[in-house]
């Protein structure tokens, strides 16, 4: 759920930093939305992958002796 938040303030600070930018340069620039999908993908998949991967591992733990240990 972070990571999709966060990819999407990313998404939008991006775009109007493109934006602004290119005001202040003279070009008309504008993020795509192919890279919107692929920026907004990376952020999401990044999220689940290291999401999942220690709750896998936790759910096979004793829950007693994960609480024992630090």
């Amino acid at each position: 759920m972070l990571s999709t938040i966060g990819g999407g303030i990313g998404i939008a600070i991006g775009g109007i930093a493109t934006t602004v930018l290119g005001n202040l340069i003279g070009m008309s620039c504008s993020p795509s939305g192919k890279a919107i999908a692929i920026a907004f993908g990376v952020s999401a998949g990044i999220g689940l992958l290291f999401g999942y991967m220690p709750a896998k591992r936790a759910a096979r733990l004793n829950p007693i002796d994960a609480l024992r240990s630090e």
